[in-house]
């Protein structure tokens, strides 16, 4: 019997959820204030976005070692929100009224069919964005309103800098530099002993002790006097904005990406742990309800967050306890020592976010597609990265998923999948038929899952006609997973479908 199974209740584990709450409030804090500024708008509105993330969320969300916060992801799409229409309550509200009711009514499922290649082309994309537009940041200049704009205004940046004179750019430009390099050098150096403290947050500090000892004049984050100034109610006419559909669109663009993101995050936290498994429509309810309350009190929207997850699990977390408390020391140090959060310089928040970025932009994920599932998936991985950078983040989205249509015009004429399934005493049978794509993947993926998960499986493959890379991705995640608990799979079909499999 596992320790979970012999310990039950919200504080069964409170020595290890408490420690682990410490660590990822240490993850959060610069996070949470960087995505603010990348998105647009006052730190301490990402602050709130992290309080009610942890407080709110955690306590009703259904992957209990998730953490939820501002995301990198939606950084792009906020910032162009609050640039045309300001932070208005309407978005993020209208963005978790979709996800509550896509959560009330099982859509969990939907989300975890988007094609890999669109997600991380996606990822990609606003990462690219963020290293474009935080680079002026490093200058203690303000980003430009594209991304094209940002790269054709990055060589003149450079070049006005000067070697003897050193004005607001020269000393912001070192203490970026000394944030990036203070967390790139921790990272490879760190002692194992000290491996949970995060780069970000020493990087940071530093920057900070530099710019407050010699008295350094740059710019620095503005934080207001009481927290209650941070939650600012939506005016009377802001239902008005109904009228405007580009309001509307870009909500349930928030929508999408936040679920999206929100899914694939859990699906990571779960093959990092052998506890409870995500309750994905459960979760999708609760950052449903945390994007409403976002939009009530002027916040950012949230979504579930990997980095802060992953340091949640690693730092021993064992319960959603963990996620809760990590809110509340987010609150808790913004309501005692707002002073502190008021000496750190722009600059160094730009430096955590290039480093956030710059690791969106992972070239080993389009790699990985292209060797084992060939060009196609390559391609509508560079094309929705190109055009998230080069037009905006919803036309490329689109165009990626509807690259992924053309995925299925070899498997048109057998595009119904089929799963017949058989118990005996050597284990369980799942025998697949016709062409297993994306479309089919929501009702496999729920099949696959409702297995005993401690009986061995035999996957029969022989009657597929064609596997597209998003039910080939699935599967291997899902052999892995089996795998690692310690249930047998056997997988048997075709060569070229088992091919992509073997990963596993």
């Amino acid at each position: 019997m596992s320790a979970l199974a012999e310990k039950t209740g919200p504080f069964a584990f409170l020595a290890r959820d408490f420690t682990a709450s410490i660590v990822v409030f240490l993850v959060a804090m610069p996070l949470c204030m960087g995505i603010a500024i990348a998105s647009g708008v006052p730190p301490e509105k990402g602050l709130v976005t992290g309080i009610i993330g942890g407080l709110v969320v955690g306590a009703l969300a259904g992957s209990p070692l998730q953490v939820s916060g501002p995301a990198a992801g939606l950084a792009v799409i906020v910032f162009e929100f609050v640039r045309d229409h300001g932070l208005s309550a309407l978005g993020p509200m209208l963005a978790g009224a979709i996800q509550f009711v896509a959560g009330v009514a099982r859509l969990g499922g939907l989300f975890r069919s988007i094609s890999p290649a669109v997600v991380h082309g996606m990822l990609a994309g606003i990462g690219a964005l963020i290293v474009l537009g935080q680079f002026h940041t490093l200058f203690d200049a303000k980003p430009m309103s594209s991304g094209l704009a940002n790269l054709a205004a990055m060589p003149g940046r450079v070049l006005g800098l000067s070697p003897t004179n050193w004005q607001s750019s020269e000393l912001a430009l070192m203490l970026g530099l000394v944030t990036i390099g203070g967390i790139l050098a921790w990272e490879k150096l760190r002692p194992a002993r000290l491996a949970l403290v995060p780069g970000a947050l020493l990087g940071v500090g530093a920057a900070t002790i530099l710019a407050a000892t010699l008295g350094l004049d740059v710019a620095r984050i503005t934080v207001p006097a009481s927290i209650g100034a941070a939650f600012t109610m939506p005016d009377a006419g802001f239902l008005g904005l109904l009228a405007h559909p580009a309001i509307i669109t870009a909500a349930v663009a928030v929508a999408f990406i936040a679920s999206a993101e929100t899914l694939l995050s859990a699906a990571a936290v779960d093959r990092m742990h052998d506890g409870v498994r995500t309750d994905y429509n459960k979760e999708l309810r609760a950052q449903g309800v945390g994007n409403l309350l976002c939009g009530a009190v002027g916040a950012l929207p949230m979504t579930g967050v990997i980095v802060r997850s992953s340091a949640n699990v690693q730092a021993g977390a064992k319960t959603r306890l963990s996620a809760i408390l990590h809110g509340g020391w987010i609150l808790g140090f913004v309501a005692l020592l707002p002073w502190l959060l008021r000496e750190v310089p722009m600059a160094a928040l730009g430096g955590v976010l290039v480093i956030t970025g710059w690791r969106l932009v992972s070239v080993k994920h389009v790699t990985h597609l292209f060797h084992t599932h060939g060009l196609m998936p390559a391609v509508i991985w560079a094309a929705t990265f190109l055009l998230v950078v080069a037009t905006d983040l919803l036309t490329g989205v689109l165009v990626g998923l509807a690259l992924s249509l053309v995925e299925l015009i070899p498997h048109a004429r057998w595009l119904k999948l089929g799963v017949k399934e058989a118990a005996s005493d050597e284990g369980h049978h799942v025998a697949l038929s016709g062409a297993a794509t994306f479309l089919s993947l929501s009702r496999l993926t729920q099949r696959l899952e409702d297995v005993p998960a401690d009986r061995p499986v035999h996957l029969d493959l022989h009657a597929v006609r064609g596997m597209d890379h998003t039910t080939a991705e699935m599967l291997t995640q899902w052999i892995a997973r089996r795998q690692s608990a310690g249930a047998p799979v056997r997988v048997s079909g075709p060569e070229p479908l088992l091919k992509p499999l073997q990963a596993a």
